[in-house]
């Protein structure tokens, strides 16, 4: 089973979170560095994915996502209950995440989501080097179809560790072509040739999330699909440089999403820190973590502490 590293840099977070230069964690994938091409992906057997709905809509209508909806996720991966609660036994978890969503409609029509972790970036180098797993793709068609059911969003999750973020993002093709499947990336796992995830902060810059809004934007016009979901998680300034570099993209609901760790009072200093950076065009969203959030005694912040955040939040997260 495939173990988690963030662990390792949830400390060092509440201490980076407020200061972009000086930080004990070192910064970023080297600027330059050419990274090892990934090796072949394997080809594991995996059932036919479930039948793209008939109407070329989202999952409860229209093509555009806001400002019509407001979007509840639960992140997961299969038998890593550590990494949030999609875990296991998806169908009672997906009842459970309708019941949180209404909490969050005030005036918006709720959409959950199931933001599944594919790609999961490792402390071991694995066969290829490249410090990342992948679950099978059969996986992947599973939590599809449970989401159909539910009539929920499926978001992919690519933590990339050393692999190029674009090539592992193109891998999932198949999926992202399809109406009610959009992607997420977290840039705090994509790491530079020489390190290690969990050790270091990753790193990405607005030319490359740029990149990948364009490359959905493509697969948006080429299949007429509805608007795709794209979003990046931030915890620090020191993960995402130069962000207004990425530009507003035709299809594309760009949304960042800021993961501040720790109790209700440093997260919204982390919110209103990076906030106000965000790109034109870029939705703010919020994340929630069961566990680093409640240490030392804490609490989960409810459903109406978090709509009170300005901007309000197009899209809350649980881990």
């Amino acid at each position: 089973m495939f173990r988690p590293v963030r662990v390792l840099l949830t400390c060092c977070a509440l201490v980076c979170a407020s200061a972009p230069a000086g930080c004990s964690i070192e910064d970023t994938r080297a600027t330059g560095a050419p990274s090892p091409s990934p090796s072949p992906a394997k080809v594991t057997p995996h059932p036919t994915a479930p039948s793209v709905p008939r109407a070329r809509d989202l999952p409860r209508g229209g093509r555009t996502v806001f400002p019509r909806h407001q979007l509840v996720a639960y992140v997961g991966m299969p038998g890593s209950p550590e990494l949030g609660p999609l875990d296991a036994d998806l169908d009672a978890r997906a009842d459970r995440l309708e019941r949180v969503a209404r909490t969050y409609a005030a005036g918006r029509v709720p959409l959950p989501v199931m933001e599944l972790i594919a790609v999961v970036a490792n402390a071991h180098a694995g066969p290829d080097r490249m410090y990342r797993s992948r679950i099978d793709d059969a996986e992947v068609d599973r939590y599809l179809a449970v989401a159909r059911r539910h009539r929920m969003l499926l978001l992919i999750d690519v933590q990339p560790g050393r692999a190029d973020p674009l090539r592992e993002i193109r891998r999932y093709e198949r999926w992202l072509t399809q109406p009610d499947v959009g992607l997420a990336f977290d840039p705090e796992w994509a790491v530079g040739p020489r390190q290690i995830p969990g050790e270091v902060f990753g790193h990405t810059t607005g030319a490359e999330l740029d990149a990948i809004a364009s490359y959905l934007s493509g697969l948006v016009t080429r299949h007429g699909l509805p608007e795709k979901v794209f979003v990046f998680h931030q915890l620090s300034p020191l993960i995402v440089s130069k962000e207004r570099a990425l530009r507003p993209h035709p299809g594309v609901a760009t949304i960042k999403s800021v993961d501040g760790i720790g109790p209700r009072t440093e997260k919204i200093k982390t919110w209103n820190r990076l906030v106000p950076g965000r790109a034109a065009g870029v939705q703010p969203g919020f994340k929630l973590f069961y566990d680093e959030d409640t240490r030392h005694h804490g609490r989960l912040m409810t459903a109406a502490e978090v709509l009170a955040l300005r901007p309000r939040p197009v899209l809350v997260t649980y881990e």
